[in-house]
């Protein structure tokens, strides 16, 4: 009975891991709604002035706060499914843990630099009778963390798509073209590093590349990884029950 039992061992915590993030996803989306500086990206032109105004509007204030509060709740939540990704590439057929190792040490910088940007919006909206010129200061570093800050999201890509390529197994746990789009989407985000450089266009935090492109990318990479993942974990999960 314990063998009939195994399969369903050794993939249920996993699983559970998998089906999480969903939920956490929405609770993100929902959030994301409810920060008015999200919806209509704020400029970098924005005089001090109106940043203040815009922190301490009154229908601004409120969102502002409970939306950058339920995501330093949340924000950490994608750590368990990357997690999970790191212990597929332990099941790959390489010589060297080396791949795993890097993806690990760098799947902590992205949530974590997420919570930094997330905690000076809301120092920033703390005060309505901070000076605007501070209040300016603590928009400027909560928008560029959140939006240059790409280096951890690109090496990450970059080791899961290495890793991806030399598992020479005549089943590998991720099909090729994975690999192929862990790179494709850490190239869109290389162009937000670049934010600081300009306050207009396409580079700047509210534009094209900075913005859009890059956060369409992360979430593209959740929603296919979180597919791609899926399909690993029961296609091993039905080879196991075929083994007991």
């Amino acid at each position: 009975m314990s063998e009939l039992k195994s399969p369903t061992a050794h993939t249920g915590g996993e699983l559970l891991l998998l089906w999480s993030l969903p939920v956490i996803v929405l609770i993100w989306f929902g959030s994301y709604l409810g920060f008015p500086g999200f919806v209509n990206p704020m400029s970098p032109s924005l005089t001090a002035d109106q940043v203040s105004d815009f922190y301490f509007d009154d229908r601004n204030l409120p969102r502002i706060r409970y939306s950058m509060i339920v995501f330093n709740w949340f924000a950490v939540g994608l750590v368990p499914f990357l997690a999970l990704i790191a212990m597929q590439m332990k099941r790959m057929a390489h010589h060297t843990p080396i791949f795993r190792y890097c993806f690990i040490g760098s799947i902590a910088g992205g949530p974590t630099l997420f919570t930094v940007a997330d905690l000076f919006w809301l120092i920033a909206a703390f005060r309505p009778e901070r000076d605007p010129a501070i209040v300016q200061m603590l928009n400027d570093i909560a928008w560029i963390t959140f939006t240059c800050q790409v280096g951890y999201l690109v090496s990450q890509n970059a080791f899961l798509a290495m890793a991806i390529y030399l598992d020479r197994q005549p089943r590998p746990v991720f099909p090729r073209w994975v690999g192929h789009f862990n790179l494709i989407t850490a190239a869109a985000m290389i162009p937000a590093a670049f934010a600081p450089m300009t306050m207009e266009g396409p580079l700047a935090w509210n534009g094209l590349l900075s913005f859009w492109v890059k956060n369409i990318s992360i979430a593209a990479w959740i929603v296919v990884m979180l597919v791609v993942v899926g399909q690993t974990l029961y296609r091993r999960r039905g080879e196991e029950a075929l083994a007991a």
